[in-house]
């Protein structure tokens, strides 16, 4: 068993697909596919069912797949320690945020004071963030709802109301709030599942008994102000849009929903024995020392909720 079989093997994990991962790995699909099949000859049974040309990772793969992406982790974790410790700057930290609006702020002014940093960001989904983390290909994870891993550590960095957008124009426009039995019969723009706005807005509807009535769902969080602006529905903004100022460049208008626990709580989340680079650690640093965003919930009961300062 040698690193190149556990890497490419962890990649047909990733993909379910031979093809696919052979593209990722530049290698031709038989070789690949012959690696894969000694793996499994080494370790005395399969890792995958195959039906055709469609391939699932089996409960053994599973239970293997855990423990190569772990011991793949320890090994980069290593190589990184070595080349820290020469003093070729501060290192790498890779940050995978759900949406690219909320984590700007932060490394534009992390990267003004420690600009000897190599910083890598990805755009993911609660579940992708989740196989990030454990394959260890990103050292944090700014979320807006929990991750399922029992591995992690998190810190709160902020809370922030979450706002109903309507267009202009909108029976809406112009009310202080609204109740979800109100907007029950309006259609909604929002993200696919996976996503926090998706989550927030089942939830609210769920502990009215109803179901939300979809016009657009998308993987582009940031566009649905846009599509909200011309009329294509209403949904569910955080309220550091409006501070943003982004109604001026995307005209919407701006509601309170009357519903408990309608809000946003960003958490940095990391893997508890995960080795981080002295960039991770100031970033860790940087992000919770000072005040993440200015707009914060309001301290009040939600049922009385009152304009933002």
């Amino acid at each position: 068993m040698d690193l190149q079989q556990l890497r490419y093997f962890q990649t047909v994990a990733r993909y379910e697909h031979i093809s696919r991962a052979a593209q990722e790995l530049h290698v031709a699909q038989p070789s690949l596919s012959r690696t894969v099949a000694r793996l499994e000859a080494e370790i005395g049974t399969p890792l995958f069912d195959r039906r055709g040309r469609r391939i699932r990772l089996n409960p053994y793969g599973t239970l293997f797949l855990r423990h190569v992406e772990r011991a793949l982790s320890e090994l980069d974790d290593g190589r990184r320690a070595v080349r820290e410790a020469r003093g070729l700057g501060l290192g790498r930290v890779c940050l995978a945020s759900e949406t690219l609006l909320t984590v700007t702020p932060l490394l534009g002014g992390f990267r003004l004071a420690y600009p000897r940093a190599d910083i890598r960001l990805f755009q993911a989904n609660a579940e992708e963030m989740t196989r990030l983390l454990r394959a260890g290909e990103v050292d944090f994870c700014l979320a807006s709802q929990p991750l399922p891993d029992t591995e992690t550590e998190s810190v709160e960095l902020a809370r922030e109301e979450v706002l109903l957008a309507v267009p202009p124009g909108h029976w809406l426009d112009g009310r202080e709030s609204v109740t979800i039995r109100e907007i029950a019969d309006e259609p909604f723009v929002t993200t696919r599942r996976g996503h926090w706005q998706r989550t927030l807005l089942e939830r609210l509807f769920a502990s009215e008994g109803l179901t939300p009535l979809l016009s657009c769902e998308g993987n582009e969080p940031g566009a649905s102000q846009d599509m909200i602006s011309v009329g294509l529905g209403i949904g569910l903004i955080p309220a550091v849009s409006r501070q943003a100022g982004t109604e001026t460049r995307v005209p919407v208008a701006w509601v309170h929903l009357d519903a408990p626990d309608c809000h946003r709580v960003l958490t940095l989340v990391w893997n508890r024995d995960a080795h981080l680079s002295d960039a991770a650690v100031r970033l860790r640093e940087y992000a919770t020392e000072r005040p993440f965003m200015t707009h914060r919930l309001p301290e009040q009961h939600p049922s009385r909720p009152q304009e933002h300062v």
